[in-house]
Formats: structure tokens, sequence, C-alpha cells
């Protein structure tokens, strides 16, 4: 829990010293138990140990006849050893007969193996040919190939053994996961919790998309965007929807988030300097603000702290500030929440084909990178201010321009963040 009061630099946070603070009050979340239908993209709370030995039964890795290996140690396609089959095994299925020498038994892939069977000798190193379905086992089989101890066999236990780890806590379940999980019979997995995002834009002048425009309005975009970022992260988003420019819906506002019981309260506008910018002081009566102005561009007006106990964080209102300030800080938050450990995006290094010019501050330039000749190429999308949303659309990537760099001349190399 925070105490209330406000405590924040008058100097503007360097990127890297926002993030370590601001991680510093998130945790994964509590345990939640989820069929595993449900479990994909999840990370895992707990160990999960096999039940099983995997394949739970010797079986045959390929259609053939299940014979012992000595029986055949000297056949050729001159001289083929002749067997007996005693029976026939479709996968599935359990014949009680077990193999004496000079007997076989036809097998299908991943049939159990009969007693007294040491080996399977594949269908194409015999005299039957016959591979039509409903075709019933020959009497007799002839075998042109030797076969060497438990070859074309799966041994049972050979992949899992019952009582190994075979999944971590902390690892993000994958679609072969899920396989994986019921091959062993596990139905439900505990993983953590999702958390629950509240997210509110403020804006007199912000209408909802199905709203017709009226002069001096625009249609709300962040709530859009910034809800499905949640999503795609692995957030629940609690949507609020706009919250006029005035103190008590502020208040109101946040009151909600605080009844929804959410993790993590997100808004976008309302945190810099402006006179009706009133959600960052009612944040600082009602808990503490860490910081609020961090030295990155875009997106420097950007608050985290504590609104009765629940963190918040303040994005800036224009589009690309509040999506660029979604990815450096939310991202990593939510990610945390959940678990995992893999909260910093990888970087890919890149060429400028054009000069690129900025302002000192660490900066998130939208652009295009492609492959060329061996190299990977970048370019601006054009305009970088922070309401131009159709830059950030054409870009495939962000351009991460170090702080106290201002510009940078064609062939320089930078680091690049994939967005897609």
């Amino acid at each position: 829990m925070y105490e209330a009061g406000v405590i924040y630099l008058g100097e503007m946070l360097a990127v890297a010293e926002a993030i370590r603070r601001l991680l510093e009050f998130f945790a994964p979340l509590d345990i939640e138990w989820v069929h595993i239908n449900n479990a994909m993209g999840r990370i895992l709370a707990k160990d999960i140990i096999s039940k099983l030995d995997i394949p739970l039964f010797d079986n045959s890795s390929v259609d053939g006849f299940a014979l012992r290996a000595p029986d055949v140690e000297q056949a050729n396609y001159s001289d083929p050893a002749l067997l007996e089959v005693v029976a026939d095994i479709s996968a599935g299925n359990v014949v009680d007969v077990c193999l004496n020498s000079g007997e076989a038994a036809r097998i299908m892939t991943g049939a159990p193996l009969p007693p007294g069977a040491e080996a399977v000798i594949p269908v194409e190193s015999t005299d039957f040919t016959e591979r039509q379905p409903g075709v019933p086992a020959p009497k007799w089989v002839r075998v042109f190939a030797p076969v060497r101890l438990r070859e074309n066999v799966r041994l049972k236990g050979e992949d899992v053994r019952a009582g190994e780890v075979v999944l971590a806590a902390g690892e993000r379940l994958r679609a072969q996961d899920l396989g994986f999980l019921a091959m062993l019979g596990e139905s439900k997995v505990p993983v953590i919790r999702l958390p629950r995002v509240a997210i509110f834009s403020t804006g007199d002048e912000l209408l909802p998309v199905d709203q017709p425009l009226e002069p001096g309005k625009i249609h709300d975009s962040n709530s859009y965007v910034l809800v499905s970022l949640i999503e795609k992260y692995g957030g629940q988003p609690v949507d609020l929807g706009i919250v006029p420019d005035q103190a008590d819906h502020v208040y109101a506002c946040l009151e909600e988030a605080v009844a929804e019981r959410v993790d993590l309260i997100l808004s976008s506008a309302g945190v810099s300097v402006g006179a009706f910018d009133f959600v960052r002081h009612i944040v600082e009566s009602h808990g503490r603000l860490e910081f609020w102005r961090v030295n990155m561009r875009p997106g420097k007006p950007l608050a985290f702290g504590n609104y009765k106990g629940i963190p918040f964080i303040g994005l800036p209102g224009n589009p690309v500030s509040a999506f660029v300030g979604f990815e450096v800080f939310v991202r990593p938050a939510i990610i945390k929440m959940l678990g995992a450990t893999d909260w910093a995006r990888p970087t890919h290094t890149v060429q400028l084909i054009e000069a690129v010019e900025s302002d000192g501050r660490e900066s998130y330039l939208r652009g295009i990178v492609s492959y060329h000749n061996g190299a990977w190429l970048a370019r601006l999308t054009g305009h970088q201010g922070s309401g131009n949303l159709r830059s950030l659309v054409q870009a495939n990537a962000l351009l991460l321009v170090p702080s106290g760099v201002k510009s940078l001349p064609i062939g320089s190399k930078v680091e690049a963040w994939i967005l897609e």
C-alpha cells in the first residue's frame, strides 16, 4: 500500500529509470485454474508434474509385424524367414497372445506390443503386399530382412517418466503445450489470473465513434487503441468510457474503477499541466504520484502512482503518445502481473536510409523496416507529430533514438521495435 501524498521529481526521468520504478510496484497476480481449451497464451503458475509414463506402453512405430528378433537375424531376400501370424493387433486394442519362437503378429502403428515380441518389421520388408483397409492378416508371412532388438518400438516412458516436471512455472502456454497436457490427461491447469485494467479517456472534445460530430468535437480513438492493446497483451479491459473535463466526473470514474476491483487504472489525457487536466490532481489527492514527466518523445507527460492503493498510469491524450506510452510502460506492467519475465521487447539493429532529426529526448519514431540486399533498412513514415495517427498505421516498427542524440545521418544504425 502507498501512503497518501505526492512525490515526484521536477526533472524528467530517463525512460529506463521510469520503467524500473514503475515495475517495482507490480507483481504476479493470484492463481486460477482454467480448462486447457482456454489456456492458450496463459502463464503457468505451478510446475506440471506428469502422473503418467509416456508412451503409456510399448507400442509399434510402424505398420508391420511384431516378432522375436532372433527369428529373423539371418533373413534376406534369397532366404527369407517364414513366420506364422497368430494375432492381428490394431491401435487401441490389446490381444491375449504371447509370441513364441517362429510366430508373428500383424500390428498397426501405435498398437501395443504383445508379450514376447522384441521388435517390429515394417510391411515393406515382408511379402505381405495387401495394403487396402479391411484386408485380413495372412496366415504366414515371409520376412526379407533382420531387425535389431526394439527396432521400430516406442518404449514405455521413453518420452516422459511419471513424477517428471514437464512444464515449469512461468512458461507461456503454446499450442503444442496444450496438446501435451491433453496427452498427460491434464484437463485443467493453474495459471496466473488475467489482470483487470480499467481504461477511460478524458476530454470535453471527445465523442463516441457512433455519435455524429459536432463543432469543436472529435471522435475518441484512444479507448479503442488501448482496449485492443490490453487484450493483445493478456489483460481484461474494463472500459469506463469518456469522462468530461470536470473534477467530479473524474473522481466518480476513479471510484468506479475501485469498485470494479481492477488491478490497474489507465487513463488517456488529463495528466498534463492544462487548466482542465484534473486526473493527475485527483490521483494526488487520494493516493500518490511517483513521477509524471519522462524524458521521451512522444509521451513526455506520463504519470504513474496509485489511486487508493491501485496502480495508476496516466497516458498523454495525443493518440501516438498514448500508443507509445502503452508499449513502453503499460505492456511491461501487464506482462509482469501475468507472471512472465519476458517483458522486455526484442530489438533489431537497422540501418537508416534517410537522415533523422530529433530533439534530444529518447525518441520512438514511426518507421518502416524492410530487408534488402542482405540488410535491414529503415525509413520514417513521414510527419512525426504525436497527433498523426495515420503515420502509425503506416509503420511496422518504432525506431529508437537514444537520449541526447539530435541528428542521425543516412547509414546510421539504430535499434527498432518491430510492431507486427
